[in-house]
Order: C-alpha cells, then sequence, then structure tokens
C-alpha cells in the first residue's frame, strides 16, 4: 500500500446569484445529485462524511468514505479538511471554494481541491497514478460543473 496525491484548481464565472450558488454547493442532500461517484453525505454538525461509489483507478478500485471537517464562511467561502476522528479512513479530501461577485453580473467560483488515497499500489506507479487521479478529478469536475449548471437552469 502506498499513499498519492493529485489535486485540481479551476474557475469560471457561473451565471446566477451568489447565494443561489452557495445554497447549491451547502446542501448535503444535493450534492450528490450534481457529483458524479458522490451517493451520500452524512452530517454530523461540522463533519461531513462522504460517501462515494467505487472508482476505478489503474489496476485497482477503491470505494471511498471520508470525514470532512466542513468550515462555511457565508457567503464567500466554503473549507474543507480532511478529519477522520480517529477513523482509519483510505482517503482524504482537502480543499476550498470562493465566491465573489463577477463583474458584470454573476458569481465568481473558484475551486481547489486536493485528494490523498491509500491504493494497494507500489509507490513507483506514483507518476501513472497521479495522472489518473487527476484525470479522475477533472472528468467529476466537468460533470459537477455542468450539473450545477442545469441545476441553477443556466444551461
Amino acid at each position: 500500500m502506498a499513499w498519492f496525491e493529485a489535486s485540481n484548481h479551476s474557475e469560471a464565472v457561473v451565471p446566477a446569484d451568489r447565494k443561489e450558488v452557495w445554497a447549491a454547493l451547502t446542501d448535503p442532500d444535493l450534492l450528490p445529485r450534481l457529483t458524479p461517484f458522490l451517493r451520500h453525505i452524512e452530517v454530523d454538525g461540522d463533519h461531513w462524511q462522504w460517501e462515494l461509489a467505487k472508482i476505478p483507478i489503474l489496476t485497482t478500485s477503491l470505494t471511498p468514505s471520508f470525514t470532512e471537517l466542513m468550515k462555511f464562511t457565508e457567503p464567500t467561502r466554503i473549507e474543507w479538511t480532511h478529519d477522520p476522528r480517529g477513523r482509519h479512513e483510505r482517503v482524504g479530501v482537502e480543499g476550498w471554494y470562493a465566491l465573489e461577485e463577477a463583474p458584470g453580473g454573476g458569481t465568481h467560483l473558484e475551486i481547489t481541491i486536493g485528494v490523498k488515497a491509500d491504493l494497494p499500489l507500489s509507490r513507483y506507479a506514483s507518476p501513472a497514478v497521479t495522472a489518473a487521479m487527476r484525470t479522475v478529478l477533472a472528468g467529476m469536475g466537468k460533470r459537477f460543473g455542468d450539473n450545477l449548471l442545469r441545476h441553477l437552469d443556466t444551461h
């Protein structure tokens, strides 16, 4: 087993009011409908446990479940930090959303996300595993963005 890491950063102007975007990004019941692979979020105060479907990575796959400490600074920032609260979790995610009023209307939305995964692969496979993880992150991000726009009725 070895730990592998990948990250993604993206930003866009969403043609919707910041309050609407904020409401979507902070709704644990809606997020699984918008996010590929995300099956369920269990909320326990400031801790959210994210349960995903099986994700293929090279010759293996994993069915991640990870706990995040959520910090909401309404209406401009959402941060999450991996906090397994004593449990062994093979995946951890850290990152943030920043929301600003965009010049000319809409919401400037920026996201940075980093994923760490403990996989049954050799650390020598790191370049290939990291590339695969980045591809999965980018694909999930693209589909999430499309689903968010459709939800906000801007598509």
